[in-house]
């Protein structure tokens, strides 16, 4: 549903591979919603640049613009367009149901991906040693979908918290590509890797994987 281009009301700010971002496309594809594609790379410092930070002055990806008003912080962004847009909703009626996506959305969001990004490990690498920047990835990864295999025992069907995609599916498949990327051994989670196999048959889910957005180096961008 993304374009480069265009008079779409919705505008996202993206970086291909960034997770949070990820999350956002996951679920604007999910809810049909077209959207333009704003690309900010990461890795040339487009964030720090004053036009962004006017956006987002945190200086993050993702951040939705929806005419005059501007969302930052995937989760925000996720809980806006389900309450905007109420097609194909994101959380379970069932209570328990709920507030488990929203145990997997917080460990994922608080526990696992800001010991992750990029701003992090540049500080390990720089500070530490760029040898321990994948052993710190690894252990905050592992520990995180430790505790996610757990509270999920039992919950499941297809997906996290049944046979359809509902918000924990929207950070875990995104986190499970970057425990990919970082090499965690999913052995440790088989739970969590037939999960990751479900996901890769989702179109949603592809259409909003990093190497299919117009800024990845695969696209030739």
């Amino acid at each position: 549903m993304a374009t480069q281009s265009g008079d779409n009301k919705l505008k996202l700010y993206s970086f291909w591979r960034s997770s949070c971002a990820f999350r956002v496309r996951i679920a604007l594809n999910l809810k049909g919603i077209k959207y333009e594609y704003k690309a900010v790379n990461l890795l040339k410092g487009e964030q720090s640049d004053p036009d962004f930070l006017k956006l987002n002055p945190v200086g993050f990806v993702p951040v939705l613009v929806d005419g005059d008003f501007v969302i930052s912080d995937s989760l925000a962004i996720i809980m806006y367009l389900e309450d905007k847009f109420t097609q194909r909703p994101l959380l379970p009626p069932d209570l328990q149901k709920r507030t488990i996506n929203f145990q997997v959305t917080h460990i994922v969001s608080s526990s696992i991906q800001p010991l992750q990004n990029m701003t992090v490990l540049s500080y390990i690498g720089e500070k530490v040693s760029p040898d321990e920047k994948l052993p710190w990835v690894q252990s905050a990864i592992r520990k995180g979908l430790t505790a996610i295999e757990k509270l999920l025992t039992g919950q499941t069907g297809r997906y996290a918290t049944g046979d359809e995609i509902f918000l924990a599916d929207l950070f875990l498949a995104p986190q499970l590509v970057a425990a990919r990327r970082f090499n965690v051994d999913m052995t440790e989670f088989p739970l969590l890797a037939r999960l990751r196999e479900s996901y890769d048959e989702v179109p949603a889910i592809q259409d909003a994987s990093p190497e299919n957005q117009p800024d990845s180096p695969s696209r030739g961008t």
